[in-house]
């Protein structure tokens, strides 16, 4: 049984502003109920201040699911749109106390049927959004998309593929996507680091450097009896030396070249110079 707060049960049984607005002034719609959750949120907005006035929904799915969604609907009365447009999930599910890792998902597809709404009221025209669509599908089994993937990774600061499925449901399922959102993982935190590490001191630049050493590349290393320290940083320029059997072994420059500056370029920046001593 999930570990729910008070609070989550409070709203779930007694959920505030379920129904739908007669001829609301926007609309969000997200999820399938084909894949286990959706939600319908429709507001009310005083045109003249952009104010939201009233909010009701419908949803789908589990206890976080109507949890979450009555808590939004409290939440963003009384709101101008610009701040409700900031709302996050997290601030969902704070809102409640907390929710279990494993239902994070449910306050994910608040503050996107939020977003939805918002966009349908400043765009003009009703737009459902059904994951998938026009996207590129990463899990089938629960219709999520690469780009829902990635801001899940942007705005809750995912590490692995386990918090992925918690916040998406992507992989919860026959799990053949998992390879690829461990991919997609990969390549947005290897794009992030590229990004900062020019801006970074002499000392982050030497924590990430031998964080990747450890974690990715002397596992590799140490199966043939070696490893590889670093030695120096300056600007891009890295300085390694080997160590254990891969010390004057002959295949060093191989090694460096195809598995340790490899991993490095890929991993923090493609415009490092690696060098041996």
């Amino acid at each position: 049984m999930w570990n729910y707060t008070e609070k989550v049960y409070e709203h779930f049984k007694n959920p505030r502003n379920v129904g739908e607005i007669s001829n609301p002034d926007a609309v969000g719609e997200v999820g399938s109920i084909v894949c286990g959750d959706a939600l319908k949120l429709t507001l009310r907005i005083d045109k003249a201040t952009d104010t939201i006035t009233d909010a009701k929904f419908k949803t789908f799915g589990c206890a976080s699911a109507i949890a979450s969604s009555s808590a939004l609907t409290e939440m963003v009365k009384g709101m101008k749109l610009d701040d409700a447009a900031k709302i996050t999930n997290q601030q969902i599910a704070d809102f409640l106390g907390g929710l279990p890792s494993e239902k994070m998902h449910c306050s994910v597809m608040g503050m996107e049927a939020l977003e939805a709404a918002i966009k349908n009221y400043r765009g003009g025209k009703a737009e459902k959004v059904m994951l998938g669509h026009a996207e590129k599908m990463v899990c089938k089994c629960f219709s999520v998309t690469e780009s829902a993937i990635l801001k899940a990774i942007k705005v809750n600061n995912l590490k692995t593929v386990e918090e992925v499925t918690n916040f998406t449901k992507a992989g919860g399922g026959c799990g053949q996507c998992k390879g690829e959102i461990e991919k997609i993982l990969k390549d947005y935190w290897a794009e992030a680091e590229h990004k900062s590490f020019s801006k970074m001191t002499v000392v982050e630049k030497i924590k990430m450097l031998e964080k990747v050493l450890a974690e990715d590349v002397n596992p590799k290393l140490k199966a043939d009896g070696g490893w590889i320290e670093l030695v120096d940083v300056e600007g891009t320029k890295v300085k390694l030396r080997f160590l254990g059997m891969c010390a004057g072994c002959p295949s060093s420059s191989a090694t460096l070249k195809n598995v340790v500056e490899k991993e490095l370029k890929e991993r923090i920046d493609p415009a490092l110079e690696i060098v041996a001593e």
